[in-house]
């Protein structure tokens, strides 16, 4: 197994400010959570301090050392976070969707035409790029513009749980669909709806590849000062060949150094 590089004291220093890793400034509320996700620009919502990147779990926690726990329905810290994030599901000031991976993501509405541009499906390579199942799904929620779960398995008469999940969070990754809300009574469910309706000019915005896969970049190497090799592919879901490209374009327009191979600094 590859050793995880040292972190230099600087550079934990500057993430622990840059991802709230303080205990000083730790999330407690839903406007807290916005600010936080304003500043990083895209934050995972229950990882911990082992996956780079800024995490709001992390940050509710105030520490750079915080473990998720296995038992997280008794954790305030996780609990918390879980509340956090269906209060800005509900209020949709920020993007939330399990990306690349089926990673559960916040974006700042700022990244999420970047983010689209690389994980994004348009409306043309749809037959071509999803599943039947999801196109099912897809156009039930173009006509119902939004719908609890179970309604929209029948609706779409994809009535197997597995596949029915499996289309959503292809629906999801694709951009195409994100939750709207959380109910939890009579019983627990998410309602669905389309992320254009949310999101309309920034899912509307074209930008190209090379300039989403720079920006991107950008976001994580402001959050991190430093990169090291793997770190922004893990952060983010990209490939290492397009986070190379990433953090090079930063090298070329004069942001980032190039210390060593797959490691990139911010200039001073």
């Amino acid at each position: 197994m590859r050793a995880k590089p040292s972190i230099p004291a600087d550079i934990d220093e500057h993430r622990d400010i840059q991802w709230w890793r303080d205990e000083l400034r730790p999330v407690h509320t839903v406007l807290d959570a916005e600010r936080f996700i304003e500043q990083v620009a895209f934050a995972a919502c229950l990882t911990d301090t082992r996956r780079p990147g800024p995490s709001l779990y992390v940050a509710v926690c105030g520490r750079r050392d915080a473990i998720m726990p296995r038992n997280v329905q008794k954790d305030a810290e996780a609990s918390l976070t879980w509340q956090l994030k269906d209060q800005m599901i509900r209020r949709g000031r920020v993007y939330y969707a399990k990306l690349s991976r089926g990673r559960s993501t916040f974006l700042a509405p700022r990244l999420v035409p970047v983010f689209h541009a690389i994980w994004g499906v348009r409306r043309v390579d749809e037959v071509r790029r999803l599943s039947r199942p999801a196109r099912a799904i897809l156009s039930v929620l173009r006509h119902e513009w939004e719908m609890g779960t179970a309604d929209l398995r029948s609706e779409s008469r994809v009535t197997d749980r597995r596949i029915f999940t499996r289309a959503l969070d292809e629906l999801q990754a694709a951009m195409l669909v994100v939750p709207a809300d959380v109910v939890y009574e009579p019983t627990f469910t998410y309602l669905w709806t389309l992320g254009v309706g949310r999101f309309p000019d920034a899912l509307r915005r074209r930008v190209s590849r090379a300039t989403a896969l720079r920006e991107i970049a950008r976001a994580f190497l402001a959050g991190a000062g430093m990169t090291f090799p793997g770190e922004l592919a893990r952060a983010t879901g990209l490939s290492r060949p397009d986070a190379g490209l990433g953090n090079r374009a930063l090298v070329a327009d004069g942001t980032a150094m190039m210390v060593g191979p797959g490691t990139y600094t911010l200039k001073k």
